[in-house]
């Protein structure tokens, strides 16, 4: 990853801002640079990924254009060559170089040109003005604030924002702010027109639009490695990136030392891909130190969330403090596309889409922000193929009536679209779904609610929950997890929507946990 940070305006000085930018140097270790506009500032903390020289040092300064961003460009190499023609020179192989270049050609139509992850903020010197954008689904993060005198900050994290700005909210995806307004380029939860082709159409269309997803990604000047949970998700972009490699790829895969679900199918998987495995086993102790480190990484107070970020933290600790691996391949946002166990419970097939929509707009503060900051704050790059834009696209409009399950088997399109690849084990492909904290070991989530009630008495938590009126916490262990956010980002609840729970209001989901594991259907899922 890396950090971006702009102050658009004057009334803040250096050491402030290099205060700011400092708070997430472990997003880019390798160099820091921040840049006076004279309007203002911009910063930034690098990971070198593509073109890992100092000629990829950022800002990127052309004509009159200053810009930072923490993305990745695919398809970069072209949209050179193409600029090359028009003669634009470029010094170094960095994906992100060629943005000036393009922002002077296109302007903001730029933005949705890219088949890319990004957060950008530009100076455009000739006007005197500033600019952001944030990718579609929102993969790479971006927040912004105002301060009294109406000076904009934007920020890859919140914590950068911290004294900046006094309310810190999240950059709306698929939008770029210019002149104090935040405008729409693309809303890839909205549908125009769905299409209901055939289900080997179908298929064939999910399997090369995921495996082209799975292929952009794998494009690195630094070592690439995969987290592999042992569920359907992380084994098909695992098993597609072994097959395109044609070598052994890095795996790795962790569970607690007690109760381990997924750690056996793993290696499972591992041993059928022929990768180079490795396992991370944690305890209740390793837990339970870790929940405060987390929730200051995620900056979020959600249950499901944090619950799924302590594994995927460690795990990632581990991948840095054991590998040289700086980028991390995962298998997010299947679930939003495809259905969770609760989506079985969709009384139609109209409830279900809108179910879709919502998950796709919201998840940039839910598992996208939770891989974004278990693997950055570790010092490594998450890239996301179920991601990938023209997927996507493509999934989002197949008709729901196709997508719900009525085949007795959740995710079945995305099985079905790979039932004759043989990628992964036959019993992987059509094995249920264990969500992921439970899959590292039934006893995290259990460990966690056992600390909360350690923590507070009946009484604690009557008058704790008081304290707070929006997203109100309805567990003890919502409460704990509510407080420590609180110490680390006093009064900022509203970079978060509400918890991540269920529909409620349909037929078996009105549940007090967003755990898959208290549904009637979950079954076979955890074992």
């Amino acid at each position: 990853m890396c950090t971006i940070l702009g102050v658009c305006g004057r009334g803040i000085g250096r050491a402030e801002v290099e205060g700011a930018l400092a708070r997430t140097a472990s997003r880019g270790p390798d160099m820091s640079r921040i840049r006076d506009t004279g309007n203002g500032w911009l910063g930034f903390n690098r990971l070198s990924i593509m073109g890992p020289d100092e000629n990829g040092m950022q800002p990127f300064i052309r004509d009159g254009i200053e810009l930072v961003c923490n993305g990745e460009i695919y398809g970069f190499r072209k949209l050179r060559k193409e600029l090359t023609g028009k003669g634009y020179r470029f010094r170094g192989g960095s994906d992100c170089e060629i943005l000036p270049a393009l922002y002077l050609e296109h302007g903001t139509a730029l933005f949705s040109m890219l088949d890319a992850e990004f957060a950008m903020i530009l100076y455009d010197r000739r006007t005197d003005s500033y600019l952001a954008a944030r990718d579609p689904i929102g993969i790479r993060p971006l927040y912004y604030g105002r301060r009294a005198d109406g000076t904009y900050c934007f920020a890859s994290e919140p914590k950068n924002l911290l004294g900046l700005a006094e309310r810190i909210m999240p950059f709306p995806p698929g939008h770029y702010y210019k002149d104090g307004e935040f405008i729409a380029y693309r809303d890839m939860s909205r549908v125009s027109e769905f299409h209901d082709e055939g289900m080997d159409v179908t298929s064939e269309k999910i399997r090369e639009l995921l495996t082209e997803g799975v292929r952009k990604r794998l494009d690195s000047d630094v070592p690439v490695g995969f987290l592999l949970s042992g569920g359907l998700d992380s084994s098909l972009v695992c098993g597609i990136s072994a097959k395109l490699l044609q070598k052994s790829i890095q795996t790795w895969a962790i569970g607690m030392d007690l109760d381990a679900i997924d750690l056996k199918y793993a290696r499972e998987v591992a041993d059928y891909i022929h990768s180079d495995h490795h396992e991370v086993i944690i305890s209740k102790k390793d837990v339970i130190h870790a929940l405060p480190a987390v929730i200051e990484a995620l900056g979020t107070y959600d249950i499901t969330t944090i619950r799924a970020s302590i594994g995927m933290y460690l795990l990632c600790k581990a991948i840095h403090e054991q590998s040289d691996t700086r980028v991390i391949l995962t298998g997010e946002i299947s679930d939003e596309i495809f259905g969770y166990k609760y989506t079985d419970f969709a009384p139609d097939a109209g409830e279900f889409q809108k179910e879709a929509e919502k998950r796709i707009r919201e998840i940039h503060m839910y598992d996208v922000l939770r891989a974004d900051r278990c693997i950055s704050v570790n010092s490594l790059e998450a890239r996301v193929p179920f991601g990938d834009l023209a997927f996507v696209d493509y999934c989002m409009a197949i008709s729901p009536e196709k997508k719900m399950n009525r085949y007795g088997k959740g995710k079945y399109l995305l099985r079905k679209a790979f039932e004759k690849d043989a990628l992964i084990p036959e019993n992987i492909l059509w094995r249920e779904k264990a969500a992921f904290s439970d899959a590292v070991g039934h006893s995290l989530k259990d460990d966690l609610a056992e600390l909360a009630e350690e923590t507070y008495s009946d009484a604690d938590y009557a008058g704790g929950i008081e304290k707070y009126t929006h997203a109100k916490p309805f567990t003890k262990e919502s409460l704990l997890y509510r407080d420590i956010f609180e110490r680390y980002y006093p009064g900022q609840s509203e970079m978060v929507a509400d918890f991540w729970m269920p529909n409620r209001s349909w037929k078996g989901c009105d549940v007090n946990d967003p755990s898959a594991r208290v549904l009637s259907n979950y079954g076979a899922s955890g074992s």
